[in-house]
């Protein structure tokens, strides 16, 4: 347990209280990760470290692969559209993510999607200061780590998300990316 002094009040923090302190100035910047490498931070803060003795298993067989969801036929065939519903919805509860193939989506869309997204990470940490919010039902959120307050170590990563349905929002109330 540590001590602090502030003014003529002596206050006890322990451990606990020291990293949700730590947690809270990180979040209080609204610069996330990408705001820590913006100023030049040469060392990864601790909130970000692993402990040496935790191993990530590498699993050499095809249940430890990332789920690839195959869409082409879904539209005319109702059968394969019915194992393609029950397979996104094994890989959501097992995995939490899966890839989709055959989407019909044009590579150049996909691309302009990166580019977008790079782009709004790219900006000036002060535009990108005004979407930063932890409340995930705002039409377009901003942060660092959505799981910042309860998960130890962090992710070294920044997200952002955009909710469409089932309200269609004005283009105008978004970021540009």
């Amino acid at each position: 347990m540590e001590s602090k002094v502030e003014g003529r009040v002596e206050v006890k923090m322990s451990n606990s209280d020291d990293r949700i302190a730590e947690l809270k100035a990180f979040d209080d910047t609204k610069a996330g990760v990408k705001g820590l490498v913006d100023e030049g931070v040469t060392k990864i803060p601790t909130l970000f470290h692993h402990p040496p003795d935790e191993k990530f298993p590498i699993a050499s067989n095809t249940e430890s692969m990332i789920p690839v969801i195959d869409l082409e036929g879904i539209v005319k065939d109702p059968m394969k559209r019915k194992q393609v519903v029950s397979r996104i919805r094994k890989a959501c509860e097992t995995w939490g993510f899966f890839q989709v193939v055959n989407h019909g989506i044009p590579l150049s869309v996909l691309e302009d999607m990166k580019d977008g997204v790079r782009r709004f990470f790219e900006q000036d940490v002060e535009i990108k200061k005004e979407f930063y919010t932890r409340d995930g039902k705002k039409p377009f959120f901003y942060h660092s780590n959505f799981d910042l307050y309860s998960s130890s170590p962090l992710s070294w990563r920044d997200s952002f998300g955009c909710h469409l349905a089932p309200h269609i929002l004005n283009p105008q109330d978004l970021p540009e990316v």
